[in-house]
């Protein structure tokens, strides 16, 4: 089949790249005329990588990634630790060693293997529709395209989104803003092999390392949405959250580049069903958008794609099929993802004071191992567990 992909995103180049493995012809078309890929790094973590290793690309990301081996709690104020552990056993249960990648990093090495000539920049969606035995998108420039299948992974605020549903999507403020980029890997800051999250407040700062000796580093702040967002001012406006915080964290704030980190109010959209109309289908954050509190959203991105193609390859007969099992396959795994995020996050940021003091609580007495199932649950219900 001739397919249109809308939106060049991880979830894009992956549906891409998954359909050209089963014989498709996928051709992109993305609405920016430069590809600046939003946040800074992903937490790829074990179930994204093994939709990366059934594409063919698991050196590649090995290669990109960040040597994560442990992970650990600090008390913003004192630096104290609160909890560390070893990710090794979460590595051996599912059998996978997650990759923290730079979003550029991991964007470039997909555009080049679906191959750059099949990707059209410049090509905002204004109109889908079917055809007699196909679909139509028409773009603002007049131009349009043709194919016998359309698929949206055109982000949170999807166009395609609004065709499938036929009413338009509301996102919800999830209650707090993040900052996030990358620095120099610092010793001084955390250890250079582990996710270190410094918490207090319900706020949060945190570095994991990705490759290139870097970190990746974020701060969450919940405070409400709307406020001035003035690049200007980053550094002093973390300054001014996290005054007082242990000397890592200033060491952090005094090492960013303001001009290269990303300020991003996060929302959510309440699950749905509608993923599919017709010969039109939605994956990623039009399907799903999460907040990243598990750290899963490019990892659900690939789990479409990935699943996509096979109900492509499955499928001989009419098309709109394709797009219900799709769905049928996928929604209630996402679903079930997006509201635990939406909770974690609530907990994590405040939501409820005494709620996080008692999360607070229980970190000083965690070993591992319940952390390790939660990962390792959001992990084990993707296509490859």
């Amino acid at each position: 089949m001739k397919v249109i992909i809308i939106g060049s995103g991880i979830g894009g180049l992956a549906a891409g790249l998954a359909l050209k493995r089963h014989g498709h012809e996928p051709v992109i078309y993305e609405r920016v005329t430069e590809i600046r890929p939003v946040g800074a790094a992903l937490s790829v973590w074990s179930n994204g990588i093994k939709c990366l290793n059934y594409l063919g690309l698991g050196a590649q990301v090995k290669a990109l990634g960040g040597q994560m081996d442990a992970m650990s709690y600090r008390e913003g104020a004192s630096g104290e630790i609160m909890t560390a552990f070893s990710l090794l056993p979460l590595m051996e249960r599912v059998g996978q060693r997650p990759y923290p990648v730079a979003r550029a990093e991991l964007q470039e090495m997909l555009s080049d293997e679906f191959g750059r000539d099949d990707i059209h920049l410049g090509k905002e969606l204004t109109q889908v529709s079917e055809t007699e035995g196909g679909v139509r998108a028409v773009f603002s420039d007049g131009s349009s395209a043709e194919g016998d299948f359309l698929i949206g992974a055109d982000g949170a605020r999807s166009t395609v989104r609004d065709y499938v549903r036929a009413t338009p999507t509301e996102r919800s403020y999830s209650g707090y803003v993040n900052w996030n980029g990358l620095v120099s890997a610092d010793e001084s800051i955390a250890p250079l092999d582990a996710w270190t999250t410094y918490v207090a407040q319900g706020k949060r700062a945190s570095v994991m390392p990705v490759g290139g000796g870097r970190f990746y580093f974020f701060f969450d702040v919940p405070i409400k949405a709307g406020l001035p967002n003035d690049r200007a001012a980053y550094k002093r406006d973390l300054r001014a959250h996290f005054e007082g915080w242990a000397a890592p964290v200033q060491t952090l704030i005094d090492a960013i580049d303001a001009e290269k980190t990303n300020r991003v109010e996060i929302h959510d959209v309440d699950p749905f069903d509608e993923w599919s109309r017709g010969r039109v289908v939605i994956l990623g954050d039009a399907a799903h958008n999460t907040s990243p509190d598990l750290g899963q959203g490019a990892c659900m991105a690939m789990e479409d794609a990935v699943v996509l193609a096979q109900c492509f390859a499955a499928h001989d007969g009419p098309p709109d099929m394709i797009g219900k099992r799709f769905a049928q396959l996928r929604a209630p795994r996402c679903a079930d993802l997006v509201l635990k995020a939406r909770a974690r996050g609530a907990v994590t940021h405040g939501a409820d004071p005494a709620v996080t003091d008692a999360w607070y609580a229980e970190l000083r007495t965690e070993t591992g191992e319940t952390i390790i199932n939660g990962i390792a649950s959001n992990i084990e219900g993707g296509p490859f567990a």
